[in-house]
């Protein structure tokens, strides 16, 4: 091996042992570089082994020094993500319901790739999420790649959709029917993704869910052109309250005090909110009147109501009357 090959071996091999191997509470000496250096095959000395930290320090890496005893010791100091948003990224992708646990695993060991090994333990752990179950669909991220390209090179796609039946047995809708949709967007909602697309058979803008899209294949028919209105719709579909449609309408919401924290996570900070008594305030926002809308409002009882316009308010009334009509009357057996 020439002199520039082992310098450039030692230097790729002293990058990996500060990356893996040292933070601010485990560092490392240059005597103990040598010796791990030694154990690779890889020649140093101590005159040359600070001008080979210098060197990745040029290269951009933080690398800090402080005191073991009577030496001098080093460590990595900043890394592309701090600690607290690996955390972040590990605990997203371990509660997961989209990804399987396989996935997970796999995701996760490179999540740990990016910190030291000393600190990629805490990240080992799997976290815990009530009721949240895993999907077992593999096939799920060739379709993503397959609706991504679509999406990209403007191109309509073709799949099958599926729905369980009562026997948890996956049935192909319309005894396996190709759908021809062009693809305009990916939605993530509720540990789902969804495509939005406009679909041949029903001449609209519509949503599906990734996961039940099976033989997704791109083809290389161009997609249509939407017209103003359909862009529209489209981005009203990009929304959980746009899942099944329903017009776009400005409310009058009026909510119990103790209920701002949960408008604010759905309307936003902006959302301007009046007070109209010591115990209420409302809100006038735009939503999509759809059932996404009414099951989110029906949640909060008496602490929530419509107010206007008043056909909505009657609307959701009436809705609830009918609902109610299955609780007021004896089960049949």
């Amino acid at each position: 091996m020439t002199g520039v090959s082992r310098q450039k071996q030692k230097l790729l091999t002293m990058k990996k042992l500060f990356e893996t191997k040292t933070d601010e509470k485990h560092t490392i000496t240059g005597n103990r570089l040598i010796e791990i250096l030694g154990d690779y095959g890889i020649k140093a000395e101590r005159k040359t082994i600070y001008d080979d930290i210098k060197t990745l320090c040029d290269s951009g890496m933080d690398i800090e020094i402080t005191k073991d005893g009577h030496s001098n010791a080093y460590y990595l100091a900043q890394r592309l993500f701090q600690d607290e948003e690996l955390y972040v990224l590990a605990d997203a992708v371990a509660s997961s319901r989209f990804l399987t646990q396989k996935k997970s695993k796999e995701l996760l060991k490179k999540i740990q790739s990016l910190t030291s090994e000393h600190k990629a333990k805490d990240l080992r752990r799997m976290v815990y999420v009530s009721n949240r179950t895993k999907t077992f669909n593999e096939q799920i991220y060739y379709a993503i790649n397959s609706i991504q390209e679509g999406i990209f090179s403007g191109l309509e796609i073709h799949f099958k959709y599926y729905e369980y039946t009562v026997e948890k047995r996956k049935q192909l809708r319309h005894g396996g029917e190709v759908y021809t949709v062009s693809p305009y967007s990916l939605v993530w909602e509720n540990d789902n993704y969804y495509l939005v697309c406009y679909c041949e058979k029903h001449e609209k803008i519509c949503r599906y869910r990734v996961d039940r899209m099976t033989q997704v294949t791109v083809t290389d028919i161009p997609r249509r052109e939407l017209s103003e209105e359909e862009k529209t719709e489209v981005t009203n579909r990009q929304t959980i309250y746009g899942m099944y449609g329903g017009e776009l309408m400005t409310l009058q919401l009026q909510f119990d005090n103790k209920l701002i924290d949960v408008v604010m996570d759905r309307f936003g900070e902006k959302t301007i909110c009046h007070k109209n008594s010591d115990n209420t305030f409302y809100i006038n926002e735009e939503v999509q009147v759809a059932p996404t809308f009414w099951g989110w409002l029906f949640q909060f009882g008496a602490g929530a109501q419509i107010m206007a316009p008043e056909n909505i308010r009657r609307e959701f009334g009436e809705m609830l009357e009918k609902v109610s009509t299955y609780y007021t009357k004896e089960v049949m057996k």
